[in-house]
């Protein structure tokens, strides 16, 4: 596991060095799939996805996924690293505005909320936090046609290839 460190709570911006950071990680790991948060404003949910932070970090990543990690001519220091080019076949974005994929997380779900609540100093403000995401994921879940009691999470997949 990679920590990118040196980028700043509320201050993240999708710039060249964000990019080259997430390149050299996707070279390193050479992942098939990844998952990040979609780079589109939601009016509608401005809370949560629409955090500037949320949105550069889609950015960056999108960005490194294609066409940084598969170019071997952006950022050719990796290569003297090397840090291979690599195809990143999937591109999974949480809270964009248009999902095309459920996941059933019901069975998971104490383990999100317990990860959530030790990202302290973003939840502690919100005293019914577990009733709003169980509400969330159940109403996903529905629109998904799971059974009644199911909880769901859902994404846009793109194919990168």
């Amino acid at each position: 596991m990679d920590f990118l460190e040196g980028y700043s709570d509320g201050a993240v911006a999708p710039t060249l060095a964000l990019r080259r950071d997430i390149t050299a990680t996707i070279r390193r790991f050479r992942p098939d799939r990844i998952l990040t948060n979609a780079p589109l404003r939601r009016w509608e949910r401005i809370s949560g996805p629409s955090h500037p932070d949320h949105l550069a970090v889609g950015e960056a990543v999108t960005c490194a996924i294609y066409p940084d990690s598969r170019n071997p001519f952006a950022f050719p220091e990796l290569l003297a690293e090397g840090l291979e080019p690599w195809v990143v076949r999937e591109l999974w974005f949480s809270g964009g505005p248009s999902p095309d994929h459920a996941i059933d997380v019901t069975d998971r779900f104490d383990r999100k909320m317990a990860a959530l609540r030790a990202h302290d100093s973003q939840v502690a403000h919100l005293p019914d936090l577990e009733k709003l995401i169980r509400a969330r994921h159940a109403a996903v879940a529905q629109q998904s046609g799971l059974p009644d009691g199911r909880l769901a999470e859902a994404f846009t997949v793109l194919r990168t290839e």
